[in-house]
């Protein structure tokens, strides 16, 4: 058998997609709060403020978790549930909720697993620093984090800073798609600094406080594959695994920036704001751990490249089809080549295994966790039931790529298939399905889908099953 005994079979959802109550006990607003309501942002208008109301029904959710055996369950914290104006005045109130959800999941025998921050900045921060454009805002992280530690250090030994920062820095200071909707690259790599900072701090008080658990961050990956073995299509891959995987895992698995790629984008965009005094923070705290959330690889082609592309129009978001900001390289989709899904995302389960050994082979052999990776649809419903055979597909079709990892010597620890619930999918509202319940948005009633019961058997056999 591949899969260890220990192995955490989980499922992963995120605060801001999954709570609602956005303004109920106390709670901040958020930039997310504040972006849905500007008119065209989201599909259909949806918003947050109700999502599947689990913060309302966390009871009966974590009755489901244990039902179907989930060994693990990974959320986020909202930051303004806690501290609503970001730092400072606390909410007990919120604090009394991840407390309860916590001991609800110890009682079920589920292992938490805590995401500190999923995107959902406090407006206050902001409003008043400027958000992640600011030094400042790495402090107030670890302000916020020191408080998490504190209050649920005793019972929770998992903790992630932060997920996907590539996304929210560049959808938020490149496209203008997320929250705070800027365009421009410099404050992209600034702000991504300053998180990398926040991490650092956040992993030095978790070690100052003496918990006894492990600490790391979860990035996305999409490596990155040469279209063809052209020269120009090559070196366009050089500039997109360097800004892709190596720019964001460097500094969390090595404590420095990759030289040659910090040397050229400083050259095109401006000298940062990076101290020796940083470097020094980095290389103290490197990660106990890397997450990956993976869906699907990149094909990349020179900017120039005459290779078919996604028509914009027809274009689903995070689908290929787009020259970078940068200029040096575009995304290619070939349907005739390759498979994708309804959103238009790529089916390769080989790349998630390859993005592993990539992982390894640059940093050597740290754990890592898979803590997203799912199949976003709309799930047929036949006579009552919600037969969702896709998504089972999909899983399996990883869970294999793991399996064939583990066998090769890959140190993998978990897997969280995203998502445990259908939730609010961000700019797609919900009509994007990923979870293994369905949740009827006409009375936020719960149903357990086709997948449900498949991945049940698979905990339950750890794996045999697949």
């Amino acid at each position: 058998m591949a899969f260890p005994k220990n192995f955490l079979w989980g499922a992963a959802t995120a605060a801001y997609q999954v709570e609602g109550a956005w303004n109920q006990d106390g709670k901040g607003p958020s930039i997310w709060d504040n972006f849905v309501r500007i008119p065209g942002k989201t599909f259909e208008g949806t918003t947050g403020d109700v999502a599947a109301d689990h913060y309302n029904r966390y009871i009966e959710d974590v009755a489901l978790m244990g039902e179907m055996g989930l060994k693990s369950y990974r959320f986020s914290i909202s930051w303004a549930r806690l501290l609503p104006k970001g730092r400072g005045e606390i909410s007990e109130q919120g604090v009394e909720f991840y407390s309860n959800l916590i001991d609800e999941l110890i009682k079920h025998n589920i292992v938490p697993f805590i995401t500190l921050y999923h995107w959902d900045l406090p407006q206050g921060l902001q409003d008043d620093i400027g958000g992640w454009e600011s030094r400042e805002c790495s402090d107030a992280f670890e302000e916020y984090a020191r408080l998490c530690f504190e209050r649920f250090g005793d019972r929770v030994n998992h903790w992630i800073t932060f997920n996907e920062p590539i996304i929210f820095e560049m959808f938020g200071y490149v496209t203008g798609a997320h929250p705070p909707a800027k365009n421009n690259p410099f404050l992209m790599y600034q702000a991504s600094h300053y998180v990398n900072l926040a991490h650092a701090k956040a992993v030095m008080t978790y070690r100052e406080l003496g918990c006894k658990g492990n600490i790391g961050m979860s990035n996305v990956i999409n490596p990155a594959y040469p279209y063809t073995d052209s020269k120009e299509d090559r070196e366009a891959t050089w500039w997109a695994e360097s800004f892709i995987f190596h720019w964001y895992y460097d500094p969390v698995l090595k404590g420095e920036y990759p030289k040659e790629y910090l040397a050229k984008i400083e050259a095109r965009y401006g000298k940062l704001d990076i101290t020796h005094d940083d470097l020094r923070l980095l290389k103290q705290a490197k990660s106990d751990f890397i997450g990956i959330n993976y869906y699907q690889p990149t094909r990349i082609a020179a900017p120039d490249s005459k290779a078919d592309s996604n028509e914009k129009n027809n274009r689903s978001p995070g689908a290929a089809g787009d020259v970078s900001f940068c200029g040096n390289y575009k995304t290619v989709m070939d349907p005739l080549q390759f498979e994708y899904t309804k959103w238009q995302w790529e089916v390769c389960p080989d790349a998630l295994r390859d993005c592993m050994h990539r992982i390894k082979d640059r940093y050597g052999d740290i754990p890592i966790y898979i803590t997203e990776n799912g199949l976003g649809d709309e799930d047929p419903i036949v006579e009552g039931e919600v037969l969702d055979k896709a998504r089972i597909d999909f899983i399996r079709r990883h869970l294999i790529a793991c399996e064939q990892a583990l066998d090769e010597g890959i140190q993998l620890k978990g897997y969280y298939a995203w998502s445990w619930i259908d939730l609010l999918s961000w700019l797609n509202g919900y009509k994007k399905q990923y979870g293994f319940v369905y949740v009827d948005r006409s009375n936020l009633q719960r149903k357990k889908k086709q997948s449900y019961y498949w991945y049940e058997q698979v905990i339950a056999s750890n794996g045999e099953t697949i």
